[in-house]
């Protein structure tokens, strides 16, 4: 069954679909709300909450086109609503960035991964909020332009234009910190 199969068939009150939907999403939504929160506990957390927004919701949707938006969109909602109440500081510590995993590698490629990530990560953190959280959904979650716009609750347009602005800031923050070499370097 595909994922607008299951909201139906859960809409009429089939458990094992919702039990299909909610592990189809789970895994994505809890790593989009860690990335977010820095914490596995907050993100566990709001996971919860996204999950039971969802059920409460679901005989609500009308189309379930864009089942990935919908479910995104609610986990980012949540988010924003625990970071409002919670008054959350966006900052994550070089720990936090050190511990993310990475694939199998050999130990330089890995370092030399790791520490672009961490760049990139904590360049994609001190972008002012709309434009990280655009960049967490489409990139980081891997949604369309029109499933980043639709979690968000604004135009495509608007979602291109934050992806613009933030690619511009992310290249002259991560390439500032690039060692520069000559072009011959690198052809040795």
């Amino acid at each position: 069954m595909n994922a607008s199969d299951l909201v139906n068939a859960a809409k009429c009150g089939d458990e094992a679909a919702a039990v299909s939907l909610i592990e189809e999403y789970y895994g994505r939504i809890y790593s989009f709300l860690r990335r977010l929160t820095g914490s596995e506990e907050d993100a566990a957390d709001l996971t919860q909450k996204a999950f039971s927004s969802v059920w409460r919701m679901l005989p609500s949707l009308a189309k379930p086109g864009s089942v990935a938006s919908w479910i995104h969109s609610i986990a980012y909602h949540t988010y924003v609503d625990w970071r409002r109440a919670h008054r959350v500081p966006e900052e994550r510590s070089d720990a936090w960035w050190q511990a993310v995993p990475t694939g199998d590698l050999t130990p330089d490629e890995q370092a030399a991964r790791t520490d672009l990530a961490s760049r990139v990560y904590s360049a994609v953190d001190q972008l002012e909020s709309d434009l990280k959280n655009t960049v967490h959904l489409h990139y980081y979650q891997g949604l369309t332009l029109q499933e980043t716009a639709d979690a968000m609750g604004v135009a495509s347009s608007t979602v291109k234009y934050r992806l613009r602005q933030a690619l511009t800031a992310l290249q002259s923050r991560v390439g500032a910190d690039q060692p520069h070499t000559k072009p011959s370097d690198n052809w040795r």
